[in-house]
């Protein structure tokens, strides 16, 4: 499956993706977002990506590589906590390298899934959690047309520290 916009495409994980995968996810600036707490190795990483072809009614979530003109991976996008009774998914989007973010991909890359999720998913909604210090997620989001539905006070442990995290949803047409 290749989801095509004007300057990103989304696509199935493949084997080759390992070293962006493992790269990613051993990238503790990502833990904070994904709740990791330790790192992968690249053998429970390719695991993990021989199982990724698996049907989303069956583990309840899907991973898209979001990727750039030249088919380059820059990043992933996610549907978790797949719920096909109440119609709903959470929505998460990570682009590893600052030079790859803010010029689109991001915006492009939400918007093809979220067509998705509707069109071919049939959800009603699509929701994301995101740090309330995570400006550029905030922004994103509300751009793409989610609207902040609530705050999770102390939610997220990180250095010590307690932070909220923003709670934001998107409805179907």
């Amino acid at each position: 499956m290749i989801l095509k916009g004007n300057h990103t495409s989304l696509r199935a994980l493949e084997p080759g993706d390992l070293d962006f995968l493992f790269e990613l996810e051993n990238n503790p600036y990502i833990w904070e977002i994904s709740g990791t707490i330790t790192p992968y190795s690249k053998h429970v990483l390719k695991q993990y990506l021989d199982n990724a072809h698996r049907d989303i009614y069956e583990v309840k979530q899907l991973r898209l590589a979001i990727c750039d003109r030249t088919n380059k991976v820059i990043g992933f996008i996610d549907l978790f906590d797949f719920d096909p009774k109440h119609r709903r998914a959470g929505i998460g989007i990570v682009i590893l390298n600052e030079s790859d973010r803010k010029n689109g991909h991001g915006s492009e890359a939400l918007s093809l899934l979220c067509e998705y999720a509707f069109e071919v998913l049939n959800l009603n909604q699509v929701y994301a959690n995101v740090g309330e210090d995570n400006q550029a997620s905030i922004q994103l989001f509300k751009k793409m047309g989610f609207e902040l539905s609530g705050i999770k006070k102390d939610w997220i442990l990180v250095g010590g520290k307690f932070k909220n995290e923003l709670l934001f949803q998107k409805f179907g047409k």
